[in-house]
């Protein structure tokens, strides 16, 4: 009796420890539709302030998409990337020199601040991070780029400069390292491609792309590079506009005049315009030019250049797949009650 008594309070335990476990498990569940019963019109509250912001400079726009990427590869999508630095952690992701210039973090404060007034304590800044990208990609598209991510992201309690710099791939990459950067997070190069699309939109820093002003002419058409030259000679490290079609007219007319008639009337339009660019070999990053190097990667980027439509259904699919990231095993998560630093530490503005 003994014996079957002391079974039987294991076999008990062991079945209070699977439950547990399973609810833990399924706390890092993503689901769609995940705050549909505490957090209703959350996702009309995002993209009220996205389309407010793009309205009063697109680039905000394309900050926000840039900002899925930067968060997702780096310890999954766990708002790493939105904590500033501290006495005690001096060194978080955003001061890592791969992230030069990362912005849009005011308009992430602002959804969360207008969420926390309407359901304190609920939703994640994470999934804040997560569907800013999704209105501001679809608000840049008009339309074309869109898709539903899951929700129910925590926000982690890590965020080192250096996993940034090991986990997210540099403008200066080659074909190969480009390739085992994102296989390494589980993404194919046709995903590489894709993603890579996103250089239709935003600016980079020259210092991104220093080496591109002496490649020779078969890497960057030389009257490009020209105009790259004199923009780059304007001050210490400027930006530049990622794509040519948002030139500046006159820099145009003066470098570039055959490219005139392909500048666009607004920036900031997320299309498939980078594939084009990438065959005429009219783009700034070293990282951009080697997609035309391997066989695999090239025939991905014919196959966008003369299906607009197909890229923007297999970008809103990378971007959903990239929203699934997951954080580190084992690793804490909490619902921060401001996004630039973990709980218990005072905010101040």
């Amino acid at each position: 009796m003994k014996v079957s008594a002391a079974v039987a309070a294991a076999a008990a335990l062991l079945v209070v420890v699977v439950v547990v476990a399973a609810a833990q498990a399924e706390a890092s569940e993503l689901k769609l539709g995940y705050y549909g019963k505490t957090c209703r019109g959350w996702e009309n509250v995002v993209k009220y302030h996205v389309a407010k912001a793009i309205r009063a400079n697109r680039a905000s726009g394309a900050a926000l998409v840039r900002l899925i990427f930067h968060d997702c590869f780096v310890r999954g999508c766990d708002a790493s990337v939105l904590l500033d630095p501290t006495p005690a952690n001096p060194h978080t992701e955003k001061t890592a020199p791969i992230n030069i210039g990362l912005a849009a973090f005011e308009v992430i404060d602002e959804i969360k601040a207008a969420l926390e007034e309407r359901c304190p304590g609920t939703v994640s800044c994470s999934d804040i991070v997560v569907f800013a990208a999704r209105d501001a990609s679809s608000i840049l598209s008009n339309g074309h780029v869109h898709f539903d991510p899951p929700a129910g992201r925590l926000d982690g309690k890590v965020s080192r400069a250096a996993d940034a710099q090991r986990d997210l791939p540099d403008s200066t990459f080659t074909i190969g390292e480009l390739i085992r950067n994102f296989r390494r997070k589980n993404f194919t190069v046709e995903e590489l491609v894709i993603l890579s699309g996103a250089h239709a939109i935003g600016v980079g820093h020259c210092s991104s792309f220093r080496a591109r002003l002496t490649s020779p002419p078969s890497q960057i058409v030389p009257a490009y590079r020209n105009l790259l030259s004199g923009r780059c000679a304007a001050g210490a490290d400027p930006v530049v506009p990622n794509n040519v079609r948002d030139e500046d007219p006159r820099a145009v007319a003066a470098a570039f005049p055959s490219f005139l008639k392909k500048l666009r009337r607004s920036g900031e339009f997320l299309d498939n315009s980078y594939y084009h660019n990438n065959l005429a070999r009219i783009v700034t990053f070293n990282s951009d030019w080697q997609l035309l190097t391997e066989k695999e990667a090239l025939g991905h980027v014919k196959e966008y250049a003369e299906n607009g439509t197909l890229w923007d259904e297999d970008f809103s699919d990378a971007l959903v797949k990239l929203s699934k990231l997951p954080m580190p095993p084992r690793s804490k998560g909490e619902i921060r009650s401001h996004c630039r630093v973990v709980n218990g530490h005072h905010h101040h503005h």
